[in-house]
């Protein structure tokens, strides 16, 4: 029977699913300034779609209920804010899904019914989504009858496991409307023959050709004069070429919380003082456990395997020995020789996993491997058992054969079981897969293994470090509260101050550890303001460093002004000017001329060769991306000398010296794959064209 688990397990194949949930850091703010203010919808508001408010708790909602949904997909109880992020976005593009797309399919009269719902869950052709869940292993097909026996049980599951199939069945009816809208999209496109004949004539000429090249930077900013004037006539003809982002700048500095050389001299002190203790220990594993920066390792090395230094002095030491302290990656550490072993370094073994989740829980799993055991060593069939009850399909399929395999390739648990156990016995090793019961079948030479007890203190700044570096970092704040004596304490103090250009949405600084509250401040500051956290301060901490920062310089989505596009709008005047002076003195160059290479000498520059070059050619050798050289060629009478081509990177003369016509696809051909390319096209742009024509507010920065 297709159980929850595994949907679980198939989780990572659907279409359209996953991304669980986010319970959310919703900071308030300003909103808790009093109580009346807090319930008013207009700050509530994270967000308006096409004229609908969309309010924070009605987002939180589906964001918690995804969020089971990916705690049940996971089995993780904990979610990191990585993938919170992750779980909201999948939440903003399900909403605008649903509030875009679905008011344009309902204006045009798509929906869908319950019947096709029916038919994509137990109908002859399953959703994708269905196919996937439910798929059989052996066969490749639908389970249908462990499918229905799921969906009957629905109404007696629990809470989580109904609200799941409910965001399937969503997901499904979701995928079908979007497929139904860009399907009549792109019936609605066609391939006009002389479409088709043209693509094909470009396509299937190509030209070889030689060029020149005079780039910009060959005219020197100097000799070309412009004016505010022209610069103005330039940026009112060309604004919607200066759009903007909502952009905030700040510069920061840091004071870095890193340890002292008392604190150094300290965990060196530690690390030796430990030794006399350790080497009269008798219980390694607990003792590393409890005392150690890190876990007790329970594997064992080949020699080759350690660093080469510790290998040569554990191979020669005795149990027991210790080495150290000695200082490695910002740790101080003592290794002692806890166990020498023989041991194969490969294996060959066969296993059965019963996963708890198919059988209905540990002791239904533990009871079922009990069993299986015994009836093996009364002379059951391993490989038939395998076959019959193994939940890894992989080996299942083999009679549970898993082959050969090195170490470090399993889990510890099942590695420790395998490489351990005599050949031909049975072991039972639980992991996160589930309980497995093991038969190592064949054993590789045994060679000498060492297993090695490591006492590690990573170096650290100590509670008087950390308060120092803050006392520091306080008294810089409270000394320079505002712009002005900041940068002339940086001055001063010769400290390194960053810059950064943030965008609202940012999760981080780049270089701040987990630094959104500071992304968060700069949106809420005025320019020219010291930033400030939650609490008021204007010292943010982000892993290891205190953070002083403040605001800049602010810009505002739409149309920069001229003043914000000057420095742009100067570049380009400059182009169009160095562009007229270049072409003119090609054009002069090649009066009268019929050969490149007389007009490349009078302008002291060589001649390119190109070849094969049609409608379809990206990159130009020597010359790069250039599009108007393509366009120019592609239409040229060969042995003429083109008009100066104003391109990206410079000013262009280009002859054909051959056309060379290539056999290819006929018409029909064609025609059938540029309405391919059509249909490809509208499934991939018909939703971002939805978005244009509507208004969307989005403001959930200010809540997470």
């Amino acid at each position: 029977m297709a159980t929850l688990q595994n949907i679980r397990n198939r989780g990572s194949l659907m279409v359209a699913i996953v991304i669980g949930l986010a319970l959310g850091a919703f900071i308030l703010g300003d909103m808790l300034s009093s109580g009346s203010n807090l319930m008013k919808p207009s700050q509530m508001k994270i967000a308006e779609i096409d004229g609908e408010s969309v309010q924070y708790p009605e987002f939180q909602k589906k964001v918690e209920e995804l969020g089971e949904i990916y705690r049940m997909n996971t089995q993780q109880s904990q979610i990191d804010e990585a993938t919170w992020e992750q779980i909201r976005e999948q939440v903003w593009q399900g909403m605008l899904q649903e509030n875009i797309l679905g008011k344009a399919s309902e204006n045009l009269g798509l929906n869908v019914g319950s019947e096709e719902l029916f038919d994509m869950v137990q109908g002859n052709n399953p959703h994708q989504i269905i196919q996937q869940l439910f798929r059989n292993q052996q066969t490749g097909e639908v389970d249908k009858s462990s499918m229905l026996q799921f969906l009957k049980t629905l109404d007696d599951a629990d809470p989580q496991r109904k609200s799941y199939w409910l965001y399937i069945e969503n997901q499904i009816m979701q995928d079908k409307l979007r497929s139904k809208y860009n399907n009549l999209v792109s019936k609605g496109l066609y391939v006009t023959s002389e479409e088709a004949k043209k693509s094909l004539e470009g396509r299937n000429k190509n030209a070889n050709f030689q060029f020149i090249a005079l780039n910009y930077s060959s005219v020197s900013d100097s000799t070309v004069k412009v004016t505010d004037s022209e610069l103005k006539e330039y940026y009112n003809e060309h604004k919607d070429e200066y759009k903007q982002e909502k952009t905030r700048k700040i510069e920061y500095i840091t004071f870095d919380v890193l340890p002292s050389a008392a604190d150094n001299a300290a965990t060196q002190k530690w690390i030796t003082d430990s030794k006399a203790e350790f080497a009269t220990v008798q219980d390694n594993e607990q003792y590393i456990n409890v005392n150690s920066e890190t876990r007790f390792d329970p594997s064992f090395f080949k020699k080759e395997e350690l660093a080469p230094e510790l290998a040569e002095w554990a191979f020669a030491a005795q149990q027991g020995d210790i080495y150290g302290p000695y200082f490695e990656n910002n740790t101080y550490k003592l290794v002692k020789v806890d166990q020498f072993k023989l041991l194969p370094d490969s294996v060959e073994a066969s296993h059965i996993l019963i996963n708890p989740q198919t059988v209905g829980g540990v002791q239904q799993a533990q009871a079922l491997v009990d069993s299986l055991k015994k009836l093996i060593e009364n002379g059951a069939s391993f490989s038939e058992m395998a076959m019959k009850y193994s939940g890894d399909p992989g080996s299942a399929s083999k009679g549970g054969d898993l082959g050969w395999f090195k170490r470090k390739q399993m889990v510890p648990e099942f590695e420790e079981a395998a490489f351990n156990g005599e050949v031909n016995k049975l072991y039972v090793a639980g992991t996160q897969f589930g309980l497995h019961l093991i038969k190592p079948t064949k054993k590789g030479k045994e060679i000498n293994h060492v297993r090695i007890a490591t006492l590690s203190r990573n170096v650290e700044p100590s509670t008087e470090t950390y308060q120092k570096i803050y006392g520091e970092t306080s008294k810089f704040a409270s000394e320079n509260p505002n712009t002005e004596s900041f940068n002339k304490a940086v001055l001063e103090q010769k400290l390194n101050k960053k810059i950064a250009t943030l965008k609202e949405n940012d999760r981080e600084v780049v270089g701040l550890e987990s630094s959104r509250q500071l992304v968060r401040a700069a949106f809420t500051a005025d320019k020219g303001e010291i930033l400030v956290n939650n609490e008021g301060s204007s010292i943010f901490e982000f892993g290891n460093k205190f953070v002083i920062s403040m605001l800049t310089e602010a810009t505002e989505e739409g149309v920069s002004t001229f003043e914000e596009a000057k420095i742009l709008v100067d570049l380009a005047v400059r182009k169009e000017k160095k562009a007229q002076l270049l072409a003119a003195k090609m054009k002069e160059a090649a009066s009268g001329e019929t050969s490149l290479e007389n007009v490349a000498s009078k302008l002291s520059t060589m001649v390119n060769e190109a070849t094969n070059l049609n409608f379809d050619t990206y990159s130009i050798p020597v010359a790069g991306f250039e599009p108007a050289i393509v366009g120019t060629v592609s239409s040229l009478p060969e042995n003429k000398i083109s008009e100066p081509i104003q391109g990206i990177n410079g000013v262009y003369l280009a002859k054909v010296t051959a056309v060379v016509t290539t056999p290819g696809s006929d018409m029909k051909e064609e025609k059938a794959r540029l309405a391919q390319a059509l249909s490809y096209r509208a499934g991939s742009q018909v939703f971002e064209s939805l978005k244009k024509l509507v208004d969307i507010e989005d403001k959930r920065s200010k809540f997470y």
